[in-house]
């Protein structure tokens, strides 16, 4: 009996192994400290745009690494982060609000490498530095809201039913008060309202001809529970729709969300990325009373409120709003077909589309105006000492007739070009805050930090490794040697594996990498004690290679199925880190199965396999 792979069995673990080279070798290159620039609304970035950034970093004496131009982006990198940070404010000084200026790091890898989609491992914020923000969301004003949501519906609700009122309003305790004419509409109101706004309490005062409904404590819960969990959605799609990689985003306590940013720097630009929230609110113009007075007078009639056109031009608007941005479920950008203008192409949810086409089909022939709401959180410097400002922009980006009734899909035109478009369309698709949050701890891990955990987690991998190989030749001898450089490709491929799912990598995913180079090797202890067994037993040296790997198999294959079913188990319940150590450890298992059967009995093979008379082995 001789031990032989056919052919193409070893040149599937030569490829294998060449694989787990290319895509495990960028991770060696590491990271240039870097600034992107990327244009808002109008702006542009093209060539003569490069120009300008190299030459105005010129003239305040730095020299980049080089300036890349790529797509809607351009990247110049640096030696150093002090030249990092000085080009950052040169920058934002020269090129004003049109842009964002961000500092990254970019991996450097070789292009060749890049074209195959070979890249670095994402590193957690314990190794490449980052912000950790502890955001509190404001939960009274997303009661608030909700009230003023009930407020409208219950005024649609009444109209509907033809059902007659004085007012609707909302008290400054929460309570919504509707004022009938009489007293014998109070029973039909309580009892609609009962049937159809069921999270209201309703309480009656017969004289004062009034009703008075306050969201239930359960609702107001819901109502809570509902504002965090949409909060956390809203962030992650606002983060990844932005490029900040491997975010960690999740709730603590009742109304506290952390968030972490791995990779991010600045932290005030973080703050701006966190804090830049979109939406828009579709009204109906107000053509009936005269625009020019109110604006002289800044006071706007009754049911009107006074806006401003991008051109600065007043605008009178109704103030009962059609449809907001959270009804919104789907934006995408694109060319008007009739003007080749830029346009968002806008798709409302069941509730939105209702309204949009009670509304249009009542108002063909009047004007419909789209305000453009944005959130912003800017941090200046006054006096030496940084401060964040918090700025609602409101403007008017479209009005337009109405020509015909539509519901649920639609297009805006009147941006500023593609890239506005762009953002208005990426800003909508993620979604609006449901409630303001304020952050309220900050922390920022410097690069030299998790230099420094990098180096702790990569000199723990290596000793370990070294007092593994050192047992394992020591005790069986060229067989151990055979283990260890199945070893060293099994973390090969691990890290290769990693880096083609752009897995994140943090300290505990570290701890899972040690650990499974101590696993893996079990695999081996057993197959070559079962070896040394057989060999006790008087087989000959071929029979007892082939029975060793042979049944050790099952053995192996049952121990590393139940870690991996703990491994997977990890990764469902666990959240961040726990996640990231479930990975690793899951991805450890599998690659340690291939490596420690496969690859050893390969080199065994090429080894020993030719020797039709085996006198022994070294074991």
């Amino acid at each position: 009996m001789l031990n032989r792979y056919p052919l193409w069995k070893n040149l599937l673990i030569l490829l294998v192994f060449l694989v787990g080279v290319l895509y495990s070798v960028p991770n060696l290159f590491g990271e240039d400290p870097s600034v992107q620039i990327s244009p808002l609304r109008a702006a542009k970035v093209d060539q003569s745009t490069a120009i300008t950034v190299e030459q105005k970093l010129k003239e305040s004496q730095l020299t980049p690494k080089s300036v890349e131009l790529s797509g809607q982006r351009i990247l110049v990198r640096f030696e150093g982060t002090e030249a990092q940070l000085k080009a950052a404010d040169v920058l934002r000084n020269v090129l004003g609000e049109g842009y964002t200026v961000a500092l990254n790091l970019a991996p450097v890898t070789p292009r060749w490498l890049t074209a195959i989609g070979a890249k670095p491992m994402y590193l957690g914020l314990d190794l490449r530095g980052g912000v950790h923000f502890l955001m509190q969301v404001d939960m009274d004003a997303a009661l608030k809201q909700a009230e003023e949501r009930y407020t409208e519906d219950l005024r649609t609700l009444l109209r509907a039913n033809k059902i007659r009122y004085k007012a609707v309003s909302r008290t400054s305790d929460g309570a919504i008060r509707v004022e009938f004419p009489e007293r014998g509409m109070l029973d039909p109101a309580k009892e609609l309202i009962g049937k159809e706004l069921r999270a209201l309490q309703v309480k009656v005062s017969e004289s004062e001809a009034l009703v008075e409904g306050r969201i239930g404590e359960n609702e107001r819960r819901e109502i809570r529970k509902n504002a965090l969990a949409q909060n956390i959605i809203t962030l992650r799609n606002r983060v990844n729709e932005l490029g900040v990689a491997e975010p960690v985003i999740q709730q603590q306590g009742d109304d506290r969300i952390v968030v972490q940013l791995p990779g991010v720097q600045d932290t005030a630009r973080a703050k701006e990325i966190l804090g830049a929230t979109a939406t828009l609110e579709f009204r109906l113009a107000d053509t009936e009373h005269d625009v020019q007075k109110a604006a002289q007078e800044g006071i706007s009639p009754v049911g009107t409120r006074l806006y401003k056109t991008r051109d600065g031009r007043p605008i009178l608007l109704k103030s009962k709003i059609i449809v907001t941005g959270d009804q919104i479920v789907d934006a995408s950008s694109g060319m008007d077909s009739n003007s080749g203008t830029p346009s968002v192409f806008v798709n409302l949810n069941a509730v939105g589309a209702k309204k949009m086409s009670e509304t249009t089909r009542e108002s063909i022939g009047k004007p419909m105006a789209v305000v453009f709401i944005e959130n912003k959180t800017e941090t200046r410097t006054v006096n030496g000492a940084k401060e964040t400002v918090r700025k609602k922009v409101e403007e008017v980006i479209n009005v337009a007739t109405i020509r015909d009734r539509f519901s649920n899909r639609f297009q805006i035109t009147g941006l500023q070009g593609t890239n506005e478009a762009r953002n208005l369309a990426l800003l909508l698709r993620a979604g609006a805050l449901v409630a303001p949050v304020d952050i309220v701890e900050e922390r920022t891990v410097g690069p030299s930090m998790g230099k420094e955990n990098i180096d702790i987690g990569r000199k723990s991998n290596i000793y370990g490794f070294i007092a593994i190989a050192l047992f394992m030749v020591m005790y069986y001898r060229v067989f151990g040697l055979f283990s260890i450089l199945a070893l060293a490709v099994n973390v090969l491929l691990l890290v290769a594996v990693l880096s083609m799912l752009q897995a994140t990598l943090t300290l505990p995913g570290m701890a899972g990498i040690a650990l499974t180079v101590g696993m893996a090797i079990d695999a081996n202890v057993l197959i070559n004690e079962r070896i040394r067994e057989e060999l006790r037993n008087g087989v000959t040296p071929h029979a007892a290679i082939h029975a060793g790997y042979d049944r050790a198999f099952a053995t192996i294959f049952d121990s590393n199925i139940t870690t991996l079913i703990a491994g997977v188990a990890l990764f469902m319940l666990g959240a961040g880190p726990i996640r990231g150590f479930a990975l690793v450890l899951c991805l450890g298992i599998l690659t340690s199965m291939f490596s420690a059967v496969l690859v050893s009995r390969a080199l065994v093979n090429l080894t020993y396999g030719r020797q039709r008379k085996l006198a022994g082995v070294a074991i």
